[in-house]
């Protein structure tokens, strides 16, 4: 099935990917030839093609023009580029929505989203459905025995720009949605809670989505997680399709579609979707800031713990500048490289960008590319040309998985729908950053840690940190308390465990279904004002949350307790209250519990660290300075920092493809054999 991982680099030997979205559609005939010369040069292998040209492809109902794709993929197959086919649904042509304008999305306003962007179409629409599945029989048909053809790319960013749709379609497809998960109404009426506010449904006709509502007011809590449910599915119910269609007629091919795990892009739940596809593939752009480098990392971690630990494909990111955010500048001398390298070290076996070639018109003429408007006798084009040699000198870690790590880091996305909804204690809660602190606390302490999406295998784990996870079946619930019961070491936050599948708090107290595994009550949450503090009698600083813990359980030892100092005049007195509790628990195992948002994690992670018996694996003038990132019979030492780092402290070592072995420069990654 997995065609594209078995490709090898002059048939001998397995080989990293190298390549971009590639739109020769933007381009006279006569810049084709010189593109591929220049990818030669670059060592480009693969591009992906065609994702935005439905409108060239089917410029109307019933004509179809496909011979320039056949030449461009002729002529990158001469030039041995393979190509990632897109089926080219991301966008509808304008004849489309001229003809069928029943096909546009409508918000949570009621207002149509009109084309003139990308992505203007409801994922729920048959109309819409049955012209992109007619596109994809066609190009699968034309193309699936053609020997550039190395995977399909089924659209583009699913949901990027229509995730939530509130068109007459999505109620129909959600109402149908709701019948499959409840059954009858009176299990969707328990479910939603339907007694508060006059809210009992006595048809399913009666059932919308849950548009904007008044002032002051929101929709049902429940309501809005099964739509932010229904509405990953929708997207997931299209991805199906098309996926469907093109293993029946090219079974041999593997097929894909790129996820976004970056930023705070929240609306599809990829541990659903992952194991649809053949290969695991991802966008990634860097959002600047302070935790711009740790967020990379993060992301590309997460994306191999959705692969399973296997390989994976970055599908696009950026070399240079990108042209959506307030200010958008350069990257600075080595952050292509070090980029690319942190994703591949995270188990990508595929390094593509958007885009080969800068667009010289349309709404991303400012983002950057392989090639720059600039042309070839630029810096950044050199940057590429050195990045695609250092990855043919990479080539033995391709097909590498990662090395699982002894701690790992829970992610849900059903809990940052749910912790983040209106009407809850704070508004200034962020589910990703509390999960990101405790990523950068694992970086500082040069201990490894896998992000694994909840309700993953925790066997072989040692220690589990699974941060504001706020909605816990009681499953799942139980599934944590068998790791703990049986040696592990988990690690819980605030406002965790506080609901149930039904967003219904789990009563008797908080934090909820982990009450009794942590051996600790709380009565009432103590949410902080935006920018107040708390202060702690270890030293350490919390924010945004604080809580009246009571210990309740045996064997429950308090690491840390509240002074009664911070900088909130309007918070409760918390003086000599436990802050920070860490209960035993059966064979060797332990559950602690963090009831505010610590300003620096690693000194408790250190402490909780040593009780499981868990060591850094870098020396320790390097933790924090320095991540170490592994797969199968590989080091990745990448520099976090804009200083040198001196690796004299790991002793005489040997790099691979020429990076360095002395001194890792500012922002620059080195490749070590185990």
């Amino acid at each position: 099935m997995s065609r594209w991982l078995r490709r090898t680099d002059a048939g001998r030997t397995p080989r990293l990917e190298f390549g971009a979205d590639y739109n020769p559609e933007q381009w006279p005939r006569e810049t084709w030839t010189r593109d591929v010369e220049l990818m030669r040069d670059a060592g480009v292998t693969i591009v992906t093609v065609g994702v935005f040209s439905w409108a060239r492809l089917q410029p109307a109902p019933d004509v179809w023009d496909l011979g320039w794709l056949d030449d461009v993929l002729d002529l990158l197959h001469e030039n041995g580029i393979a190509v990632d086919l897109a089926t080219a649904t991301a966008s509808p042509p304008p004849w489309m929505h001229h003809r069928h304008p029943e096909i546009l999305a409508v918000d949570a306003d009621g207002r149509t989203l009109w084309p003139g962007g990308r992505q203007h179409h409801r994922p729920t629409s048959p109309v819409f459905r049955r012209y992109a599945l007619d596109l994809v029989e066609k190009m699968a048909r034309r193309y699936g025995e053609h020997p550039a053809l190395a995977a399909w790319h089924v659209s583009n960013e699913l949901g990027c720009h229509d995730v939530h749709d509130h068109s007459p379609d999505a109620e129909h497809a959600f109402r149908i949605w709701l019948r499959e998960r409840y059954g009858d109404l009176a299990a969707l009426n328990h479910a939603w809670g339907t007694a508060f506010w006059s809210q009992h449904y006595g048809d399913w006709a009666e059932i919308r989505t849950p548009r904007r509502t008044g002032p002051g007011t929101h929709p049902n809590p429940t309501q809005q997680l099964d739509f932010a449910r229904f509405s990953s599915d929708a997207l997931l119910s299209h991805l199906r399709a098309e996926r469907d269609l093109l293993r029946s007629l090219t079974p041999d091919v593997p097929v894909t579609t790129n996820f976004m795990v970056m930023g705070e892009t929240s609306g599809m739940d990829y541990a659903s979707w992952a194991p649809e596809i053949d290969i695991v593939s991802n966008d990634h752009y860097v959002h600047p800031g302070p935790s711009a480098r740790d967020e990379l990392s993060f992301s590309a971690n997460l994306t191999g713990g959705l692969a399973g630990g296997a390989p994976w494909w970055l599908m696009e990111h950026s070399t240079s500048a990108v042209n959506w955010q307030p200010v958008n500048r350069a990257k600075r001398p080595g952050e292509l490289a070090r980029d690319s390298l942190t994703h591949l070290a995270h188990g990508a076996d595929a390094i593509c960008y958007f885009q080969w070639r800068q667009s010289a018109a349309g709404a991303e003429k400012f983002h950057s590319a392989m090639l720059p408007h600039a042309g070839s006798d630029s810096a950044l084009f050199r940057a590429v040309r050195d990045l695609g040699a250092t990855l043919r000198e990479l080539a033995p870690v391709a097909g590498a998985h990662r090395v699982p790590a002894r701690a790992a880091i829970l992610w849900d996305w059903p809990s940052w729908w749910a912790a983040e909804q209106p009407f809850t204690p704070t508004a200034e809660l962020r589910y990703k950053a509390e999960a990101l602190g405790w990523y950068r606390a694992f970086l500082d302490t040069g201990v490894r840690a896998d992000v694994v999406p909840a309700g993953s295998e925790l066997t072989g784990y040692e220690l589990v940190v699974a941060p504001v996870l706020h909605v816990l079946p009681a499953e799942r619930a139980a599934e944590l308390a068998a790791f703990a019961e049986g040696g592990g070491h988990l690690v819980t936050t605030y406002f965790s465990g506080i609901v149930d599948e039904n967003a219904h708090a789990v009563l008797g107290g908080y934090p909820g279904a982990l009450r009794e595994l942590l051996g600790v009550r709380v009565e009432e949450f103590a949410p902080l004002d935006p920018g107040a503090t708390v202060l702690l009698d270890d030293g350490s600083t919390g924010d945004l949350w604080s809580e009246p813990v009571r210990v309740v359980g045996d064997d429950v030892e308090v690491l840390a307790g509240y002074t009664g100092g911070g900088s909130d005049p309007g918070a409760a007195d918390l003086t000599g209250v436990p802050a920070v509790t860490r209960r035993a628990i059966g064979a060797g195992g332990s559950a602690t519990y963090v009831s505010t948002r610590l300003a620096d994690r690693a000194p408790l992670l250190r402490r909780l660290l040593d009780a499981a018996g868990i060591v850094p694996e870098l020396p320790g003038e390097l933790c924090g300075r320095v991540e170490l990132i592994r797969r199968e019979g590989f080091r990745f030492l990448v520099n976090r920092t804009d200083t040198p780092v001196e690796l004299a402290p790991l002793g005489e070592i040997e790099s691979l493809a020429g990076l360095p072995t002395t001194t890792l420069p500012p922002r620059a990654v080195t490749v070590l054999r185990d």
